[in-house]
C-alpha cells in the first residue's frame, strides 16, 4: 500500500477541519470540525502503523485511545454548548461574550461620560 494516498486524504481532512474551526462561529460546527481533525490524525496513525508493519500495532492502539478521548471531549463539549444555548438562546461564539450572569451587563451599558450615571454617583457622595 502506498503511504501517499491516506496521507493526502488525512491532510485534506485536517485542512477542512482547521477551516471549520477558524471560520465557523457556531459552537456545534466547531466541535464537529475538531472531530474531523482528530479523525485525520487517526487515519495517519493507522496508515503509518500498516506501512511500518509494527508488530505491536501501537498506531492502532493509540488510535483507540484517541477515539476514547474524542468521545469524552464531544460529550463534555456538547453538554457545555447545550447549557449555554439554554441560558443564552444562541450557540454563536461571537454573541456569547462572557459566561457571567446578565446582572453585571447593566453596569457595563453605562458610558463613562453618561450624565445620568454621574448624577447618581454624586447623590451617593453628598
Amino acid at each position: 500500500m502506498h503511504l501517499v494516498f491516506p496521507a493526502v486524504l488525512a491532510a485534506l481532512l485536517f485542512c477542512v477541519g482547521l477551516y471549520g474551526v477558524l471560520a465557523r462561529r457556531n459552537a456545534v460546527l466547531m466541535l464537529m470540525s475538531v472531530e474531523l481533525m482528530l479523525n485525520a490524525v487517526n487515519l495517519n496513525l493507522v496508515a503509518f502503523d500498516v506501512w511500518l508493519r509494527d508488530t505491536l500495532h501501537s498506531g492502532q492502539a493509540l488510535t483507540l485511545f484517541t477515539i476514547t478521548v474524542a468521545a469524552a471531549e464531544i460529550g463534555l463539549g456538547l453538554a457545555i454548548v447545550l447549557l449555554i444555548f439554554r441560558n443564552r438562546g444562541t450557540a454563536d461564539i461571537d454573541r456569547v461574550g462572557r459566561l457571567t450572569d446578565g446582572d453585571e451587563k447593566a453596569d457595563d451599558d453605562e458610558k463613562p461620560g453618561d450624565q445620568k450615571a454621574d448624577d447618581e454617583e454624586m447623590e451617593g457622595v453628598g
